[in-house]
Formats: structure tokens, C-alpha cells, sequence
């Protein structure tokens, strides 16, 4: 019989690293065919909850941020790359010039996950800004994506049009950053194991082994 295992995936959709650990996260699930059933559930995060709408320069905001220099950050862009290439991710980063505002995509993720669609809304959202450099933060881009999964486009600009979920998303953010969470991936498995950041597919895989084998 299979273990089943509660994952709580902590992430931002403008995170680079969340995209690569979940692809990393879902062909481990995959190889555990049989032994593990996983239910992943998305929690918010935000790296840049102060974000104005419009967003900042990418490359002034890494400046800003982390210190980095063009060529430190061109660095990091190969990185990235090159790791979503090994798990399947096109990374078209010359297209993502600004960092966006990303509290109202969280709110759509949490109404989804009420309908069944958090996963695929997930996805889309990732693809939509790393391989597709659209604003994950605009409300038109939201609502269409939206209707692509197979969610109501009109419910979720009702959604967006109010303040729908924005306390249970606030709520959320404040309970992980109180649990410890400051850097994302975070992955919680059955709400007592850690695995932090965008490991690769055999790190998570030896880690929901393991967890299978002690429940």
C-alpha cells in the first residue's frame, strides 16, 4: 500500500529556483510510482511583497537586492538555464526584464486549489512569466490564464476586481515566515520534514523514500 504523503510546496511564481524543485519534486513523485501517493498543496511566498505594480528593472532589482553585478547575474541566468533544460523547463530569461508584484496570483492559487486546478494554474503561471515573460501581476494575463486551465475567467476577474482570499493568503505568508520559511522552494512533507531549495530529482526522491519508509 502506499504511503501517502501531505506535501506543502512554499514558493513564488517569480522564483526561478520554485519552478526547477517542483519539476525536480514531480519526476521523484513519478519514480515513487507505487510507494508513495503525494497530495501537493501550494503555499504562498513572496520574495518581493513591496513590489509596486509596475514592477522594477530586473537587473536594478538584482543590483539592489543581492549586490550582484551584470556578469554575476548573466552567471546565475546560464544556471538556471541549463538546470531547466535537465528537468524539462524552457527558461527564456531574455524575455523577463522586470520583477513583478505577485500577491494576486497567489490569491488565484489559493481560490483554485478550492476547485481542483492549483496544480495546472501553477504551471501555467510559471510558464507564463520564465518561458513567456508575460507580467504574473496583471490582471488580464491572470484571468486568461486562468480560463487556459479550466478555471471561470469571470469568477477570477470577480476575484481579482475584490479582495477575495487576500487574507487567507496573508495569513498563510505570516504562518511559514513564523515557521522559519525565509528562502523558497521550501518543501514540507506531512507538515514535520523540510527539503529546502531546487534540489535535484534524486535528493527529493532518497528524502520521500526515506519519510515513506518511518510512516
Amino acid at each position: 500500500m502506499s504511503a501517502i504523503l501531505k506535501i506543502d510546496f512554499v514558493s513564488d511564481v517569480s522564483c526561478p529556483w520554485c519552478a526547477i524543485g517542483l519539476k525536480s519534486l514531480e519526476q521523484a513523485i513519478a519514480r515513487l510510482d507505487g510507494v508513495i501517493a503525494a497530495d501537493i498543496r501550494f503555499q504562498p511566498f513572496e520574495l518581493n511583497p513591496q513590489m509596486p505594480p509596475g514592477g522594477q528593472d530586473i537587473n536594478e532589482h538584482l543590483a539592489e537586492k543581492y549586490g550582484a553585478t551584470p556578469e554575476q547575474s548573466e552567471q546565475t541566468r546560464a544556471m538556471i538555464r541549463a538546470r531547466g533544460e535537465q528537468v524539462g523547463f524552457a527558461f527564456a530569461l531574455d524575455k523577463r526584464s522586470r520583477i513583478y508584484n505577485t500577491f494576486d496570483a497567489h490569491r488565484l492559487l489559493h481560490w483554485a486549489e478550492h476547485e481542483g486546478r492549483q496544480l495546472a494554474l501553477k504551471h501555467a503561471l510559471f510558464k507564463a512569466y520564465f518561458s513567456d515573460g508575460e507580467n504574473p501581476g496583471a490582471h488580464e494575463v491572470l484571468i486568461r490564464i486562468a480560463g487556459e486551465v479550466g478555471l471561470d475567467a469571470a469568477r477570477a476577474q470577480e476575484i481579482l476586481a475584490s479582495d477575495a482570499y487576500a487574507a487567507d493568503v496573508r495569513r498563510q505568508e505570516r504562518y511559514y515566515i513564523e515557521q522559519g520559511i525565509n528562502a523558497v522552494p521550501a518543501v514540507i512533507v506531512n507538515q514535520r520534514h523540510l527539503i529546502q531549495g531546487g534540489q535535484p530529482a534524486e535528493v527529493f526522491e532518497q528524502a520521500l523514500r526515506r519519510i515513506a519508509a518511518q510512516a
